[in-house]
């Protein structure tokens, strides 16, 4: 054999060491080590949308984990989704709903992250000041259960009325202790509450409703405050608690919680949704 030959012979041995070689230790394609987590969502809108697709994309970059949507149209269907395990964690919800959810169904879905606040707040056509308001006015508020317990603590707050300090679980307007203007509270579907501020002195009125409606923020007279009182509307990002402590679902919520998501959710809701996870409700 010629030196030719076995120097060609050397050089496609070393190809195929330094082939296998490449094969075992170098890159690694990237849906070998990715891992998958699937979201629940409402459909919504476009701004969440842009804001959860930015949390995919810090959690594929940073944490090489892809997220798959699943989009609900039913308040029911997510949670529902989410002990059934046919996904990993959602996003819709508060405080205050999942713990009714989980008294009602007997489910185990805990927090594993806060996510936004959307304050309610007193409206009015007719004033601008919550001072202003006339003795023996009218206000109206949601008078659904829990968005009647959250209203009647903001017209507390707003210094309008007192509540028995003593009550357990919602609040109705039974549990009015105090009235010094005395106020005629009308309680109407949540969805009416906008509209009726032609005809009151003010009403409270959901974020969502009010979007739906145009209103002004500059018409708000009174804003939820961030404290103890606020904390059950803070909404949040669930597991069942099983699961709570997966490494992969704390990524996802760290994807979530960052200056990014921040900075996006001041530019498409302004003042009318505030991020949760770094403010103190106390």
């Amino acid at each position: 054999m010629n030196r030719l030959k076995k120097l060609t012979i050397v050089i496609i041995g070393l190809l195929v060491i330094g082939g296998i070689g490449w094969l075992s230790f170098g890159p690694k394609s990237g849906n070998q080590s990715e891992k998958v987590v699937k979201v629940g969502l409402m459909t919504g809108s476009k701004a969440d949308d842009e804001i959860w697709q930015s949390v995919a994309k810090t959690a594929h970059e940073k944490y090489h984990i892809k997220l798959q949507f699943v989009h609900f149209t039913d308040y029911t269907q997510p949670n529902t989704a989410l002990a059934q395990h046919s996904i990993d964690i959602n996003s819709f919800q508060h405080y205050a709903f999942l713990k009714d959810w989980n008294d009602k169904h007997k489910t185990d879905i805990t927090s594993i992250g806060d996510t936004v606040i959307t304050p309610i707040r007193l409206y009015s056509n007719k004033y601008r000041d919550v001072k202003e308001i006339p003795d023996g006015s009218q206000i109206t508020i949601p008078n659904d259960a829990t968005n009647e317990s959250r209203a009647l603590i903001v017209l507390k707050d707003a210094g309008l009325i007192k509540l028995d300090a003593g009550s357990k679980g919602l609040l109705t307007v039974k549990d009015i202790t105090a009235n010094r203007k005395n106020l005629d509270i009308k309680e109407v579907d949540a969805s009416q509450t906008a509209r009726s501020l032609n005809d009151v002195a003010a009403a409270i009125v959901n974020t969502n409703y009010a979007q739906t409606a145009n209103l002004d923020i500059k018409k708000s007279i009174f804003v939820e405050p961030a404290n103890k009182e606020s904390r059950p509307w803070v909404n949040l990002i669930a597991a069942n608690k099983a699961d709570k402590n997966k490494k992969e679902l704390k990524q996802v919520v760290k994807a979530f919680q960052n200056r990014k998501t921040e900075r996006l959710i001041n530019q498409h809701y302004g003042k009318l949704e505030l991020s949760a996870w770094n403010r103190k409700f106390n």
